[in-house]
């Protein structure tokens, strides 16, 4: 009898950095469910990534701004019959603008329930059975945007900041249940996070950014390592988030995410 692969859950998985902890979980044999809202033909080119290394992959298009988009990918698990080894829980949005006068409040809603509710709910449904058997391995993809207030990101920001309070917490409850959680926080990120957020003018939305493939590999040897977290990206981006966002006020480091963030910055460094 052929002895079955670990199975792994990565959210998200369409593109960017969700699509590269796939192809990394593959290589490293296990099998896949991937799941992202299935709006295009990346899931698709996902799981041909998967398959190409001999591994099954299983398409879950479900809309995760949705309790009921959650629960499909939680069946989707249960319905697998086998244990859920390891979990990327990826997906996410980002939104730039005005707080005032420039975001809509649908929007913000939508951002706050993906982000900050659908990790909620996945981790209640999913993280039981990982306890109950001694192992598992769960990675949330957070940001450093996450440790600093970030002005014209606001919303953004706040989510990841819950996120990681969030992700934090219920490690301590769990601390010896055999089971770990590990952040993913990166930097800027060359993906289309930043045209989707409407940040295509920012400084930050315009500048250098770290490859996906690089992030994905961190997180994933960071998970793999059980380790609590990794800031992931440009050299920079690391200083920043294992540095200057804890010695500094939040005053300051909102001040100075703000000069990057701010509609039109980008251009404005261009004129000068």
């Amino acid at each position: 009898m052929t002895e079955l692969r670990p199975l792994a859950l990565v959210t998200g998985a369409s593109s960017g950095i969700g699509y590269e902890l796939a192809r990394l979980f593959a290589a490293d044999g296990y099998d896949l469910i991937i799941t992202a809202t299935g709006e295009n033909d990346g899931l698709e080119r996902t799981a041909d990534a998967v398959r190409a290394t001999g591994a099954n992959a299983i398409i879950v298009k479900a809309d995760l701004t949705e309790s009921g988009g959650v629960e499909r990918v939680v069946e989707a698990v249960r319905s697998a019959e086998r244990p859920l080894d390891a979990a990327a829980l990826n997906a996410g949005l980002g939104l730039g603008g005005f707080f005032l006068g420039g975001t809509s409040i649908e929007d913000e809603m939508k951002l706050i329930q993906l982000n900050t509710a659908s990790q909620v709910h996945l981790t209640k449904l999913l993280l039981p059975d990982m306890v109950a058997r001694g192992q598992g391995r769960v990675l949330y993809t957070a940001s450093i945007s996450g440790t600093m207030p970030t002005p014209y990101e606001a919303v953004y920001g706040a989510t990841k900041a819950f996120l990681i309070s969030f992700v934090e917490a219920v490690k301590s409850e769990i601390k010896d249940s055999g089971v770990t959680l590990t952040l993913l926080l990166p930097g800027e990120v060359d993906t289309n996070f930043w045209h989707r957020a409407g940040m295509d003018t920012s400084k930050l939305g315009l500048g250098p950014k770290a490859a996906p493939t690089k992030v994905a590999e961190e997180g994933f040897e960071a998970m793999k390592a059980g380790k609590d977290r990794v800031v992931a990206g440009k050299p920079d981006s690391k200083f920043i988030g294992n540095v200057i966002n804890k010695l500094l006020p939040d005053t300051i480091t909102a001040d100075l995410h703000s000069k990057g963030a701010k509609p039109g910055s980008g251009l404005e460094s261009k004129d000068d």
